[in-house]
């Protein structure tokens, strides 16, 4: 069981769980284990369970791991010892052969290099939910943090994009207890969401200003193709450029409102503090 263990090697830490809205044992088993609850009425998801946790919190150092019996709670000493090195936030990676299926692993995958190249730094495991933070850089990007499953995401790219130290310590998972299940429809969706999340949370002109340069080309090779060809300007062509100009544009307002985003959280925090 995961809070006996958690007792047993962490005795004087402040431990909560954050009880989602479920209808199982959970308040007697924290009661049982001396541990704090605290008790969603309803379902909220992970990331909202991640915010009331960290709001809870008073120690400097925070640590949110899953209780689907994956991690291991001796790995929280590396974490805390990682951390202790100069970082921010330490992420228990886990490797491919972790992974809860083949479609969640590919998926996984395509999540860490898209983050990579992003923000250029290797990104192991966008999606580990066990993590390490300095308490006052979590509390920082709490407002922005989603209520659902894509917290470890936004949280990773919200580091990254203000420059803070993120570290990835590599780890072996236990089967998580339960079953994963994969929804194609549902999933896929959640999939393309994530990959605009990470897009519009780091630059967003990194992804807009290629497209629009890939249509300006192509908008210009058509006005030369229909020129020598015909000896005029399509409509087309114009089509394709007047796109092109207004995708730049769209990315460089989402630059700018993302930046502003950034400075306004950077402001509250100093005035936090």
């Amino acid at each position: 069981m995961l809070l006996p263990e958690l007792k047993r090697l962490y005795p004087t830490a402040e431990i909560i769980v954050v009880d989602d809205g479920s209808d199982d044992n959970t308040p007697e088993l924290c009661s049982l284990n001396g541990v704090i609850h605290l008790r969603h009425p309803y379902s909220k998801g992970n990331g909202a369970a991640i915010k009331s946790g960290a709001l809870k919190a008073t120690g400097d150092h925070l640590v949110m791991l899953d209780a689907d019996g994956q991690h291991s709670p001796a790995d929280i000493e590396l974490l805390l010892s990682k951390l202790n090195e100069g970082y921010d936030m330490v992420v228990a990676a886990r490797d491919f052969s972790s992974q809860a299926s083949l479609p969640r692993g590919i998926a996984n995958t395509i999540y860490n290099r898209f983050a990579s190249l992003m923000t250029g730094q290797k990104i192991t495991d966008l999606t580990s939910g066990m993590r390490a933070f300095k308490a006052t850089r979590l509390r920082k990007f709490l407002p922005i943090l989603p209520n659902g499953f894509s917290y470890p995401s936004t949280i990773t790219m919200a580091f990254f994009r203000n420059g803070f130290n993120v570290a990835y310590m590599p780890i072996k998972v236990n089967k998580r207890l339960g079953q994963s299940h994969l929804r194609p429809i549902q999933d896929g969706i959640r999939f393309l969401l994530i990959i605009f999340k990470l897009t519009t949370l780091y630059s967003p002109l990194k992804i807009f200003f290629p497209i629009a340069l890939v249509q300006a080309f192509l908008g210009l090779g058509y006005y030369a193709y229909t020129y020598l060809s015909d000896g005029r300007f399509t409509n087309m062509g114009v089509t394709l450029l007047v796109s092109a100009t207004t995708i730049f544009l769209i990315g460089l307002v989402s630059e700018q409102i993302t930046m502003l985003l950034y400075a306004r959280l950077a402001n509250d925090d100093d005035g936090q503090q």
